[in-house]
C-alpha cells in the first residue's frame, strides 16, 4: 500500500495474503437463466448459482460480469490485466460461435481463460458446433450444467 505522508510516499507492506481473484463473465441472454429453455439450461437463476459457489469457494474473490453486448464483454476482458485476476471462467454463450473481435480480445489478453457452456454444443445444432475461441482457452467445459462453472474454478486452484 502506498500513503503520502508529509510529502514523501510510505510503502507499507502487508503480511496478509490477497484472496486468490477469479472472474466469471457470460455473455448474451445468460441473464436469463433459470427461465430460458429450463429443459436444456435449467431452472436455476444464475445470481442465486453465484451465491452458492461464492460460498463454496468462501476463501475466494469471485468476481461476476454479464452482458448481452459483445463491446462490453470485450471492454471486461480488457479490463482484467490491471485487475490482476489468477482467471477467467468465460461462457460467451452465441458469441462462442460467431464473434473473431472476442477471440481476439481472449487471444490478447494474458489471463489465463477456461470456456464453458452450460449445454454440450457438440450435441446441438451444427451453427454451435464451431466455438472460435476455444484456441485462446486453456480449457473448456461443455454440457455439464453449472457444474461447468465450478470446475473451472477448480482448475484455478489447481494450477
Amino acid at each position: 500500500m502506498l500513503r503520502l505522508s508529509k510529502q514523501r510516499y510510505i510503502f507499507e507492506t502487508s503480511k496478509e495474503q490477497l484472496p486468490v481473484k477469479i472472474l466469471i463473465i457470460n455473455g448474451p441472454n445468460l441473464n436469463l437463466l433459470g427461465t430460458r429453455e429450463p429443459s436444456i439450461y435449467g431452472d436455476t437463476t444464475f445470481e442465486s448459482f453465484i451465491e452458492q459457489v461464492r460460498n463454496q469457494f468462501s476463501t475466494l474473490q469471485i468476481d461476476y460480469f454479464q452482458s448481452n453486448v459483445e463491446g462490453e464483454l470485450i471492454n471486461k476482458l480488457h479490463e482484467t490485466q490491471e485487475e490482476r485476476y489468477e482467471g477467467i471462467v468465460l461462457n460467451a454463450g452465441g458469441y462462442s460461435h460467431t464473434s473473431v473481435a472476442l477471440a481476439d480480445a481472449v487471444a490478447a489478453i494474458k489471463t489465463p481463460v477456461v470456456g464453458v457452456h452450460i449445454s454440450n454444443i457438440y450435441a446441438r445444432e451444427n451453427e454451435r458446433h464451431t466455438e472460435l475461441l476455444a484456441q485462446y482457452c486453456v480449457g473448456g467445459i461443455y454440457g455439464l450444467g453449472m457444474k461447468g462453472y465450478e470446475l473451472a474454478i477448480q482448475h484455478f486452484l489447481a494450477h
